[in-house]
């Protein structure tokens, strides 16, 4: 008997435990659609709200439009700036809108004002640029000073002629001045200068010399002196050189190293000038060079009876460059120390 009562307690307490989940979820399903009926309350009001809103401003669209087709004339004065009122009062109904038939409702709206304020800005130049040229002559003669000839005999043939005095462009440029920025004029004390351009002179045309053979073979006494000792000393160095060459030869027999011949290796203006200098002994055949078996030039002198005549013998001619940086390379690659022509002023040493 303990055991199904006890039964009974067990089942009676899971009946009463799914009740009470089914109270809630009734509960729950209540709130909710409470809650969402009042959401949909408020969705609908505000949606009332807004239409209410939007047909304001359309109603507020349409009398703008019609009071401007009604006050056309009126706004049309230079006077009336009912234009600019409506124009400000589209502004402000613009900030709200929102949607398509409010939007085309301000669009009509300026359409309207445009025409009106093209037309009203057309008749206002049309007034402001009216000009009279005969009203204009007739000011300006009056102010000059015209006084009218009048004729009783002929008065048809007189009418609108007379004449002005002689201080009357005068008067007028006083009164005319202060419109244009300009220099005043300049008047000079004893009247106008008209001034005749002088006559043409007439040109002489000179004779033309040709020019003499004899004349141009003349040359100034001092630069031929010049010349000529400059030539002097080029031949004495080459002639220097030659007995250097000589010497070193008949020492030693053996190839002798342009390089190490040519190169001053403490005066790279010295190594120039051995260069030019011994490219004589090569032109006039006192002198010639080969190349060795590691292909580097040399030089040696030309024996008295071996020397050849410069216009019957072929010989190779060839561009000799150096620069300073060639200058210090060969002298570091030949390892030249001293050189073999020594400068003009250390002969006598």
């Amino acid at each position: 008997m303990r055991k199904t009562k006890a039964g009974g307690d067990v089942e009676s307490a899971r009946q009463n435990g799914t009740s009470d989940r089914r109270r809630a979820d009734h509960r729950d399903r209540e709130d909710a659609s409470c809650e969402s009926s009042s959401a949909a309350l408020q969705d609908d009001e505000d949606d009332i709200n807004k239409q209410g809103q939007r047909r304001e401003i359309r109603s507020k669209y349409r009398d703008l439009i019609n009071s401007v087709q009604q006050n056309r004339e009126d706004m049309l004065s230079p006077s009336n700036n009912k234009l600019t009122e409506v124009l400000e009062e589209a502004n402000k109904l613009f900030k709200d809108v929102r949607q398509a038939r409010e939007a085309a409702l301000d669009a009509q709206l300026l359409v309207v004002a445009t025409d009106l304020g093209k037309e009203k800005a057309s008749q206002l130049f049309s007034e402001g640029s009216t000009f009279d040229p005969t009203a204009f002559a007739e000011h300006l003669l009056s102010f000059m000073g015209l006084n009218r000839l009048e004729d009783e005999e002929d008065d048809h043939q007189n009418e609108g002629e007379g004449y002005l005095p002689k201080d009357a462009w005068h008067r007028l440029a006083q009164r005319t001045e202060c419109c244009f920025k300009t220099a005043p004029s300049f008047h000079y004390m004893m009247g106008s200068f008209h001034a005749e351009p002088p006559p043409p002179k007439q040109r002489t045309e000179r004779q033309r010399r040709a020019p003499n053979k004899e004349a141009k073979r003349i040359m100034p006494t001092q630069l031929k002196r010049m010349e000529e000792s400059h030539q002097e000393a080029t031949e004495k160095e080459v002639e220097r050189i030659l007995g250097y060459l000589k010497s070193y030869y008949q020492v030693d027999s053996s190839s002798i190293s342009y390089y190490e011949f040519v190169i001053d290796p403490n005066s790279f203006s010295r190594t120039v000038e051995n260069i030019f200098h011994t490219s004589f002994l090569i032109r006039d055949g006192l002198a010639r060079m080969y190349l060795d078996d590691d292909k580097l030039p040399c030089i040696q002198p030309v024996e008295e009876g071996e020397i050849e005549d410069a216009s019957t013998s072929t010989r190779n001619q060839c561009i000799v460059s150096i620069s300073p940086k060639i200058w210090k390379e060969l002298i570091d690659v030949f390892e030249i120390k001293e050189t073999i022509i020594p400068p003009p002023d250390t002969q006598n040493d």
